[in-house]
């Protein structure tokens, strides 16, 4: 094994005992990277969820059912096929139907960060990953944000990239088909890890280590296969390129935190990017 890259972490929750079960007998995930935490839930109609406290914004994909959310005095109906960036605070989802749910913290959430199937990987620092750092506030404080991913996505458009704060997300579009293998895109992150979350559809992530001067640290290149819903979180440093495979729907979200930086200085990437300015440094 390669000593300055750790291994994925792989939480493929088709094969995996839930993390939790909700008051109505739903089934809840919970997955960590250093500075992220994962949890989805595969939902019934009226489910409840709520956290107490968040000292962050977070953020909710609601793919497949709408919710009545709870949250800073407001009670609001948000439609199936929403991203929703939740202040700080108190909020609780009760769901209109049945689907996946996926919400995404810090680790500052610390119970939920506590419950993480994977909480050990993590017990220490990983080496590479750029710490946690706040970016400024939205430009009009804290609120509850709701976005239509539909509204979103125009014709030609791969990604859907929105971020809070302290978190970012990609939607990418939806496959009906197998992706094309001639056109895959093998890179590798410097200072950040990506959570790359399957929430239909089964995908295969190629993993290669780079080579070192010393060939006792060489891995062989590496194929995870999984299905949905999972996660996968890919450290600083490994090559990696993600294909899903057999008829569609499949639906693919990456989660950074910190946000990177590379596609929040890239113009017109960040869908809201004019709700929340930049460091000063990225404005340079």
């Amino acid at each position: 094994m390669n000593p300055l890259i750790p291994l994925p972490t792989v939480a493929d929750h088709t094969l995996q005992a839930p993390t939790q079960t909700e008051a109505d007998g739903s089934l809840t995930w919970i997955t960590r990277a250093s500075y992220l935490v994962v949890a989805i839930t595969q939902a019934q109609a009226g489910t409840l969820l709520s956290v107490a406290d968040t000292p962050d914004e977070h953020l909710v994909l609601l793919p497949a059912a709408g919710a009545r959310v709870y949250c800073g005095g407001e009670i609001r109906e948000v439609p199936a096929g929403s991203l929703l960036i939740v202040p700080p605070g108190d909020c609780s989802l009760e769901l209109l139907g049945p689907g996946c749910v996926l919400r995404a913290f810090t680790p500052r959430q610390a119970d939920l960060c506590a419950r993480a199937a994977n909480a050990a990987e993590f017990a220490t620092p990983r080496p590479g990953v750029a710490p946690l750092v706040d970016w400024p506030a939205p430009v009009e404080g804290f609120r509850l944000r709701v976005y239509d991913l539909n509204v979103a996505l125009t014709e030609g458009d791969k990604t859907r990239v929105f971020r809070s704060s302290n978190l970012m997300i990609n939607i990418l579009r939806e496959r009906q088909e197998p992706r094309d293998v001639s056109t895959l895109s093998p890179h590798a992150h410097a200072d950040f890890e990506q959570a790359s979350v399957t929430l239909s559809g089964v995908h295969l992530h190629h993993l290669r280590t780079p080579w070192t001067p010393d060939m006792r640290t060489w891995r062989a290149d590496e194929t995870v296969v999984v299905g949905a819903p999972s996660v996968t979180v890919i450290p600083p440093g490994l090559i990696h390129t993600t294909r899903n495979v057999g008829p569609g729907p499949a639906l693919l979200v990456d989660l950074f935190a910190p946000p990177r930086s590379d596609f929040a200085r890239r113009p017109g990437m960040v869908r809201n990017a004019d709700e929340y300015p930049l460091p000063p440094e990225l404005n340079a």
